[in-house]
């Protein structure tokens, strides 16, 4: 005994299957959602700073070492007598702070830009500050919480918390013997090691940091894909609404051609003569000697649009006359608006004088 169940293919129609087109990605950017990872920028950022203040350090050391010897030696015996000596002492040391902090803000800065630069590019949209209800939505919001990106970004800040908090631990152990001895030495010297500890764990806690943002970047990735695949119908209605609706485009099209032929139409009774074919083919041209350098092509059609062409002009008195060769070739290379090129200026002016003598006009 065989089953059979019959299945409506429509039902799985809406199941987001298909990748996302070059269409929704653009738009998606658009709209600020691109593919972006918090912890590359963060491990990137850190590790540049981290460099950075490396080998900027000890110009630090030197401007603090010469700001606190003045303030020391000079300024701690000055009599602040008013605001101006004051400002002028606050001045000093807010120059001194600003060289010793200003490059590395401006080597962070940097650093974040180019993370972000180089995970989607140069962006500039407003569309995130936009206000939005849904963003505000208390459900939403509960779904978020428990959801499985936030479960991924608990695992991820535990991991975090449990690498730089090892990485940290294991640098004091090694460094056990100098950490130990600190109260032993000079200010200079407990400030030099301190530095030299944090920096070390800096660095490690950076590289630590890439290796985990690695492993968001891909999962970021698959998520942002994710959320940008598309069903075959949204497929289909972006097909259409970037393209148009063939039904529609097929009735503008056709009322673009009733129009053209209404104007073509009209023109024909003010046309000098109708070359025929006679029956096939039908050619109108006008000529102005004080307008025009040559006749121009005012009408042209085959078959029924011939016959319509023909109908118009007896209406209307206007001559018609039979050059099937004539006719065929100038329906072919010649358009409507168009002058009669010169290879057909002979036969034209021919048929024109036939025309004019027989209206009298010559």
């Amino acid at each position: 005994m065989k089953l059979y169940i019959t299945l409506d293919l429509q039902f799985f129609a809406g199941e987001k299957t298909e990748k996302a087109t070059p269409k929704k990605r653009q738009d998606a950017r658009k709209k600020g959602q691109v593919l972006k990872s918090q912890d590359v920028t963060a491990a990137f950022l850190l590790l540049i700073s981290f460099i950075f203040i490396f080998f900027y350090a000890r110009f630090i050391y030197e401007r603090l070492h010469n700001l606190t010897e003045n303030f020391l030696v000079n300024d701690i015996f000055i009599e602040i007598s008013s605001i101006e000596i004051a400002l002028e002492i606050y001045s000093e040391v807010l120059i001194e702070m600003a060289f010793m902090i200003l490059p590395v803000m401006a080597i962070a800065l940097i650093a974040g830009v180019g993370a972000n630069y180089l995970q989607f590019g140069f962006l500039f949209t407003t569309e995130t500050l936009k206000f939005d209800l849904k963003k505000i939505d208390p459900i939403k919001g509960i779904k978020k919480i428990i959801s499985v990106r936030a479960i991924i970004n608990l695992i991820k800040s535990l991991l975090k918390v449990t690498f730089i908090g090892t990485v940290t631990t294991a640098v004091i152990i090694i460094f056990l013997e100098d950490v130990l001895t600190l109260g032993f030495h000079t200010p200079a010297e407990i400030l030099s090691t301190v530095a030299y500890l944090s920096g070390i764990m800096g660095l490690v806690a950076a590289v630590i940091l890439i290796f985990i943002a690695v492993i968001d970047y891909f999962y970021e990735r698959y998520e942002y894909e994710k959320n940008l695949k598309m069903s075959k119908q949204d497929i289909k209605d972006e097909h259409k609404n970037s393209e148009g609706d063939p039904l529609i485009k097929s009735k503008i099209k056709q009322r673009q051609r009733e129009m053209a032929m209404r104007r073509m139409m009209q023109e024909i009774p003010s046309a000098d003569v109708v070359i025929t074919n006679p029956t096939h083919y039908a050619i109108a041209l006008k000529y102005d000697e004080n307008q025009m350098e040559a006749p121009k092509v005012v009408a042209k059609g085959t078959d029924f649009i011939a016959q319509k062409i023909k109908l118009i002009a007896k209406e209307h008195d206007v001559m018609m006359v039979e050059n099937r060769p004539l006719a065929r070739a100038m329906y072919d290379q010649v358009e409507i608006g168009d002058q009669v090129p010169e290879e057909f200026f002979k036969a034209v002016a021919e048929i024109l004088a036939y025309v004019y003598r027989m209206k009298r006009k010559i």
